[in-house]
């Protein structure tokens, strides 16, 4: 026979457990994330089909719902979606002199959801991601990701150190970028990059066809770190060229 006591009393700890967790805060738990996430290669295999970009941003809310977010399956989600311009369109607004950044949903202050259009040649400049979570889709064309490291981060010093034990004659520079990698992003392809796995600097590689990018930042951040290749840096406020489609006016970008 059971004992009904116990098992209320069982009960009542996984219900304390339970209101504990949600009381944890999201964007503290999803900074923390970054100190071990790396990304998903391909989609998984139980995860959803998204098959619109409706249903992406859908899945996307239900993701964030909860303050213990699957960055997992946020990853997935942005994977499984299949680029079609009809769909993101509306949102492709392009700039003659720079690369812009434009809202399609700001995920109810839990993460931005943008487009970014790039014209013949446009680039970013070399910057951090404010400790969040960004993910990169090709929607269009292609981008360049060359990718560094973050000077003078906790997580890298052992790294440089060791860096510089194996260069006796001291060839290894700590006052200037140290580049990590260069990655091609083709169409329908996802990049991710956090703090942790360094800075970027992103471009279209082409003087001839432009590109488009779908963006997820998480938690979203108004402001970022941009880097010099002498490791100089200023705080950049990020702002928007156009929100849900309609060009912003510069008070309110």
């Amino acid at each position: 026979m059971v004992n009904q006591s116990k098992c209320k009393m069982a009960l009542s700890k996984i219900d304390a457990i339970d209101t504990e967790m949600e009381e944890i805060n999201q964007e503290k738990y999803l900074r923390q994330a970054t100190q071990y996430y790396c990304a998903l290669e391909k989609p998984l295999k139980y995860g959803p089909v998204i098959e619109t970009l409706p249903d992406l941003i859908s899945a996307l809310h239900r993701e964030f719902e909860t303050n213990y977010v699957n960055i997992e399956m946020v990853n997935h989600l942005m994977l499984s979606y299949k680029s079609n311009p009809k769909e993101w369109r509306k949102y492709a607004k392009f700039d003659r002199y720079t690369y812009t950044r434009n809202l399609v949903d700001a995920g109810n202050g839990k993460f931005n959801l943008l487009i970014l259009c790039w014209g013949e040649g446009h680039s970013s400049s070399v910057h951090d991601h404010a400790d969040s979570h960004c993910f990169m889709k090709m929607l269009k064309g292609d981008l360049r990701e060359k990718r560094y490291q973050y000077p003078n981060r906790p997580a890298n010093i052992e790294r440089v150190q060791q860096q510089q034990e194996d260069h006796q004659h001291g060839e290894i520079d700590d006052s200037q970028l140290v580049e990590i990698g260069e990655t091609p992003i083709a169409l329908n392809d996802v990049a991710y990059i956090n703090d942790n796995l360094g800075l970027h600097r992103v471009e279209n590689p082409s003087h001839a066809d432009t590109s488009v990018s779908l963006h997820l930042y998480c938690p979203p951040f108004d402001a970022c770190t941009v880097f010099q290749d002498n490791c100089k840096k200023t705080t950049s406020k990020v702002t928007f060229w156009s929100k849900y489609g309609v060009r912003t006016k510069l008070n309110e970008q």
